[in-house]
């Protein structure tokens, strides 16, 4: 596996990372033992970033983590987030004290006294951000985590907080079918060295080999996003199926060539697909490794032309905090 900086003057680390909140269950039921064969299966694979967050499954994926942890005693280098508040509607704290109690309770989880990235899960707009980024080179200064990372940020906000003490990464939905980022934020990671950070960049699970069913995406996390509703969902199938055409006639997983799209955006990006399955996992492991061509990037941009997708990307709820900045 590849590897890459995460930040200037930061730990290199697989190319490609594991996004963990599959293991919490929260796209479908999963076991402990599927989870740790998924987190063997990345680790044959070169994998040693892996993302989690306490909010999933409010602390079962950190837990399930901890457990792998201290069963194999892997080398990896583990990211970790807090700021968004399990309420009704859902709430966002920034503050020093919640942030350290956070991360007390993630370290307990996962059997750790140190995290080599600790995230702000989502901006609390109450708070400056050049306040928080002082608590985050706090936590550094004592040792309990390596750097700190934004979620879901405009650029405005990174530089403000950069500025304070230096960003190691920021973290964004990013892929084929949700580009935001390219109107200004992988720029500006580029321009200050602060790695990028894309999550989902397989769009949950739509650019894979076999189209997804409604009924597959009627319970859990998808079936509030208005991609994954009707008459979207259909719309959404049927334009993606011309690109796993043309993944199936490249002699390649569909997951992969998206995966391979998005490493090819800038050498400081890290994306993090997530999969609960040692299976699924195969079918894009070796996506930085796929060199693409100028041929392809032309028919992958007239398959999939920014802003393709039908429907957003979040409900109106979960879209409180997404700071949008275009």
């Amino acid at each position: 596996m590849q590897k890459r900086e995460l930040g200037a003057g930061g730990l290199m680390v697989s190319a490609i990372g594991l996004g963990c909140m599959s293991l919490a269950g929260v796209f479908g039921a999963t076991t402990e033992a599927e989870s740790f064969a998924c987190l063997d299966a990345a680790l044959e694979a070169g994998i040693d970033f892996l993302d989690t967050a306490n909010i999933y499954g409010m602390g079962v994926s950190e837990t399930v983590i901890g457990r792998w942890l201290a069963s194999r005693r892997p080398s990896v280098v583990i990211a970790t987030k807090a700021a968004i508040v399990n309420s009704t509607p859902r709430s966002f704290d920034n503050s020093e004290a919640h942030l350290r109690a956070e991360l007390e309770g993630s370290l307990r989880r996962l059997g750790r006294e140190h995290v080599e990235l600790f995230y702000i899960h989502r901006r609390d707009i109450r708070i400056p951000v050049e306040e928080v980024a002082g608590t985050l080179a706090r936590l550094i200064e004592e040792g309990k985590i390596g750097g700190y990372g934004l979620s879901e940020v405009a650029p405005s906000t990174l530089r403000r907080a950069h500025a304070v003490h230096p960003c190691r990464a920021v973290q964004n939905e990013y892929s084929l079918w949700s580009r935001q980022p390219e109107l200004g934020l992988i720029r500006a990671c580029k321009e200050l060295g602060v790695a990028f950070v894309p999550f989902s960049p397989v769009a949950r699970g739509m650019l894979g080999d076999t189209a997804l069913r409604l009924d597959q995406v009627q319970d859990g996390f998808r079936a509030s996003n208005p991609r994954f509703m009707e008459p979207n969902f259909s719309a959404n199938i049927a334009i993606i199926d011309g690109f796993r055409a043309y993944a199936r006639a490249r002699g390649v997983p569909t997951a992969r060539l998206a995966l391979a799209w998005v490493l090819a955006q800038g050498d400081h990006l890290i994306p993090i697909p997530g999969t609960r399955s040692a299976a699924h996992l195969a079918e894009w492991a070796g996506a930085a490794d796929l060199v693409l061509t100028p041929e392809d990037f032309a028919e992958i941009d007239r398959l999939l032309p920014p802003g393709f997708a039908h429907g957003d990307r979040y409900s109106d709820d979960q879209l409180r905090a997404v700071e949008r900045y275009c």
